[in-house]
């Protein structure tokens, strides 16, 4: 199953392979190969150990990327790379 549309506010998803191939996509970031680009790119400033755990167990969970309205999660499962954009609502900034 690919769909992904059980993430709160999100606006579109990305599925790719090891190798940046798009396998799934859909809403705001259907066939968007740019934004997959884009992603393997900065995965590769990411050691190799920390992209597909091994026994050390060291890889990421997740990677954010926020901007003023939207935001990219970007997540590892299964050998695939899923990116899924969000709306993001700021927090207001506490007051003292």
């Amino acid at each position: 199953m690919h769909a992904t549309g059980r993430i709160p506010d999100e606006v579109g998803h990305l599925i790719l392979s090891e190798d940046g191939a798009v396998i799934a996509s859909g809403g705001e970031l259907e066939n968007a190969e740019q934004i997959g680009s884009a992603v393997m790119s900065l995965l590769s400033c990411t050691s190799k150990a920390h992209l597909w755990p091994g026994d050390s167990g060291d890889a990421f969970k997740k990677i954010s990327i926020t901007y003023t309205n939207h935001t990219y999660v970007i997540c590892l499962c299964n050998k695939n790379i899923h990116v899924v954009k969000r709306k993001f609502f700021p927090h207001e900034p506490f007051k003292v």
